[in-house]
């Protein structure tokens, strides 16, 4: 995931670095995914992607569809705040919406239906994911999508926009004020602080979102710190234990 997250590969001190793992321990995991073929070092010495991060893309889009894994996620969102809940993420180069779940609240907003794409400029989601996405994606993006007004408060500036950008970088969220929709707002937060392609949504009636908007925040912001939690346990090899000998001599 650290090469996979860097512009062009890392030496293998920035990974030690940027996995936050033992340095013993990431040249031996660094060694062994070299060896499998998903690493491979390029001309100027720095670690890659090999060939078969392939074999895995594929089998990812053939096997575990993204909205089999963010569906159990949004269903807790919304059963934890009442609110109609939704993910989003990158698709064939368009931000697309890919599970939803509505909420419990009599009136709701209106749901997202799936595979809802466009107008991204004026969702929270697709700010969000504009926000974290790379330069290159970013500007193939909006180069081809015009900044429609959808409302009297959508941003209709590429300026004004990238002014959101930073801010949505600096504050970790992202709020549609009724961008998308008069009388209705969203927020949507990322999952691992932008490195994975996904936002997590929730829509409400604006007098509801006023009201509970840091409850919101506080339920989307633990709910995604747990789904990237797990997913880092994962990746931590587990602590060594002392041998019986090892404890004796201490």
């Amino acid at each position: 995931m650290a090469v996979a997250q860097s512009p062009s590969g890392l030496k293998g001190s920035e990974i030690v670095v940027s996995a936050d793992l033992p340095k013993q321990a990431t040249y031996h995991l660094v060694h062994t995914l070299v060896t499998t073929g998903l690493l491979t070092r390029n001309e100027h010495g720095l670690y890659v992607l090999g060939l078969r991060v392939g074999t895995l893309a594929e089998a990812f889009r053939r096997q575990l569809a993204p909205p089999e894994h963010l569906a159990p996620i949004i269903r807790r969102i919304s059963s934890e705040t009442g609110e109609t809940a939704y993910a989003s993420g990158w698709w064939n180069g368009e931000i697309v919406t890919l599970t939803t779940s509505r909420g419990t609240n009599p009136v709701q907003a209106s749901e997202v239906p799936h595979g809802t794409f466009g107008d991204a400029h004026a969702r929270a989601s697709g700010k969000l994911l504009l926000t974290f996405a790379s330069e290159d994606s970013r500007s193939r993006y909006l180069s081809s999508h015009p900044l429609m007004s959808r409302t009297q408060h959508t941003i209709t500036s590429l300026p004004k926009l990238y002014d959101e950008f930073a801010k949505i970088r600096k504050q970790g969220y992202a709020v549609d004020s009724e961008e998308f929709s008069p009388g209705l707002r969203c927020i949507a937060v990322p999952i691992d602080h932008g490195s994975l392609p996904y936002a997590l949504t929730l829509s409400a009636p604006i007098d509801r979102f006023k009201r509970n908007f840091a409850m919101y925040l506080e339920t989307m912001l633990k709910i995604a710190a747990d789904l990237s939690g797990a997913r880092r346990a994962y990746a931590r090899p587990p602590t060594p234990r002392k041998t019986k000998l090892e404890r004796s001599a201490r």
